[in-house]
């Protein structure tokens, strides 16, 4: 489809006025709004989005037109390939959205009073995050027994259940803990004091 001649014009000066003419823009949106609609709405299904997309196309025709040229392609070649980027931004932006929101789902955004309290709780528990570093380099099995009896509190047959090992099992990793413990550099002296009876 090429663009009417009325003035002696070239596709190529003929489109560029799209950019500056309300008539010549006017001539080739009626031209081709039905094509631009039908292109959109087999690649999304909201009405809404479907509007907005249509009429961004056109937007889009309006900025870009001092890029076509005939030799690349007809002119509705060009438009459908406008349309195609601003349909494909439109779904990295939802993916991006979407992303977004999942990531916050079932969260509220916190306010100035839930920071403090975070920060508040961030820091008593800084004696805490010292003793999980000191013991950071214990194997698996020791580390978890005596997290869960020195900081987390509980008894050794009720971290033995947690653990799905027998109690005694857990009383000897535990007393393997409180050796390694004690070789632990002074670096670590106030994470040891609490994790130590």
């Amino acid at each position: 489809m090429s663009w009417p001649q009325s003035d002696g014009a070239s596709d190529e000066e003929g489109i560029a006025r799209i950019g500056h003419d309300p008539a010549a823009f006017e001539a080739f949106y009626r031209r081709h709004i039905e094509a631009i609609g039908r292109f959109v709405a087999r690649r999304v299904d909201d009405p809404h989005t479907a509007a907005d997309l249509t009429a961004e196309v056109f937007l889009a025709v309006i900025d870009s037109a001092h890029s076509y040229r005939p030799g690349a392609g007809s002119e509705i070649a060009w438009l459908y390939g406008v349309a195609r980027n601003v349909v494909s931004a439109e779904r990295r932006r939802s993916a991006r959205e979407r992303d977004a929101t999942m990531r916050i789902a079932g969260r509220r955004l916190l306010d100035s009073l839930d920071i403090a309290r975070l920060e508040e709780r961030i820091d008593a528990e800084s004696t805490a995050r010292a003793a999980y570093r000191a013991i950071a380099d214990l194997p698996e099995g020791t580390r978890a027994v005596l997290e869960l009896i020195r900081i987390e509190g509980l008894t050794v047959t009720e971290a033995a259940a947690a653990l799905g090992i027998r109690p005694t099992t857990a009383r000897v990793r535990l007393h393997r803990a409180r050796k390694a413990l004690a070789k632990v550099t002074a670096v670590h002296h106030h994470a040891l004091a609490y994790v130590k009876e």
